[in-house]
């Protein structure tokens, strides 16, 4: 049996396990803190993240870090994207040449800008890089976990991502394989940003019309970031571009349109933020690839109304009327 580590107990952490635990694999939780931890694994339930769904008897939880990676092959990393260097950090001693690295965060370092590979690289410090796989796509944790259809995203060197793919793939769990790493972390960052836009129109109480125009232009705009990095054009118009900003944009799940609805309504966005039991990624990640953009002298206009709203308490209203009276343009430039 595949012994399987997943740290980060949260709900995209517990809804993997769960499908990994499907496939008669033993997986463990790390949960950092203990009387969660504790609570969890007594309860076979997380009913913090994901409440009225049991765990399996092969889901294990637990706080413990010492020697928690002996013998494993396969380490998923399932926590806020701002605390990822911190979390490698702390168990990179343990990590050997034989383990894959799997991380499922979305988002950019704010304080050095890097995607999330990059930091998983900075920190393990030259060791094994080529192990490292991103795991994205449009996924909500409160589906996944009761089953229904998903698809998915493995990226990286190809052997690696494959092993990845073919670890994950099920019956209602299919994950498709894509060597564009910085591509696929680019539109799975990116499209949180333009998830808050979509929730600030929400919130406003526009329509139709006005959320397709945010999500097309949005896709521009996440191209023209991701093509300056370094991104296959066409990774944007895949699974973890448009299909990942789709169900970001639309869900009833979105942590990152509920931030949006929220704000649309007048709401600030730090009494937003500490009324919220889940992290919203978008919001850390507007302030990087905003700050990424202008240095790279990179269009993105949406990006940067978010950022006002957020950051500068730029009125909503008036972001919108500007974005509308920009200078007329080509569609396809």
């Amino acid at each position: 049996m595949k012994k399987i580590v997943i740290i980060g107990a949260g709900s995209w952490g517990t809804a993997l396990g769960l499908v990994l635990a499907s496939k008669d694999y033993d997986v463990t939780l790390w949960e950092h803190n203990k009387e969660r931890a504790e609570e969890v694994q007594n309860s076979r339930e997380n009913k913090r993240y994901l409440p009225g769904i049991k765990l399996p008897d092969n889901m294990h939880i637990t706080s413990e870090s010492e020697d928690l990676l002996n013998g494993v092959k396969y380490v998923i990393f399932s926590v806020p994207s701002q605390s990822l260097r911190e979390v490698i950090s702390r168990f990179s001693p343990q990590i050997t040449e034989d383990m894959i690295l799997v991380n499922t965060a979305k988002g950019i370092e704010v304080s050095t800008g890097m995607t999330l590979s990059e930091v998983m690289k900075d920190e393990i410090k030259g060791k094994y890089h080529k192990n490292i796989v991103v795991l994205c796509g449009p996924t909500h944790a409160e589906e996944v976990s009761i089953g229904l259809p998903t698809t998915i995203v493995a990226a990286g060197l190809k052997e690696k991502a494959m092993e990845i793919q073919e670890l994950f793939n099920s019956k209602n769990f299919r994950v498709y394989m894509n060597e564009d790493i910085i591509g696929v972390e680019i539109g799975a960052a990116v499209k949180n940003c333009l998830a808050i836009g979509a929730g600030i129109a929400d919130g406003m109480g526009y329509g139709d019309n006005t959320k397709a125009a945010l999500i097309t232009r949005g896709i521009a705009e996440m191209t023209r970031f991701g093509k300056a990095l370094g991104a296959d054009e066409r990774t944007f118009s895949g699974l973890t571009g448009i299909g990942d900003l789709i169900v970001t944009c639309a869900s009833k799940h979105s942590r990152n349109r509920h931030v949006g609805e929220c704000l649309g309504k007048g709401q600030k966005i730090d009494e937003i933020l500490s009324e919220m039991t889940m992290v919203a990624e978008g919001v850390p990640t507007v302030k990087a690839v905003h700050n990424a953009a202008k240095k790279l002298n990179i269009s993105m206009p949406i990006v940067e109304a978010i950022y006002n709203i957020i950051y500068k308490n730029a009125n909503a209203k008036d972001m919108v009327e500007a974005l509308m009276g920009r200078e007329l343009k080509v569609e396809f430039y």
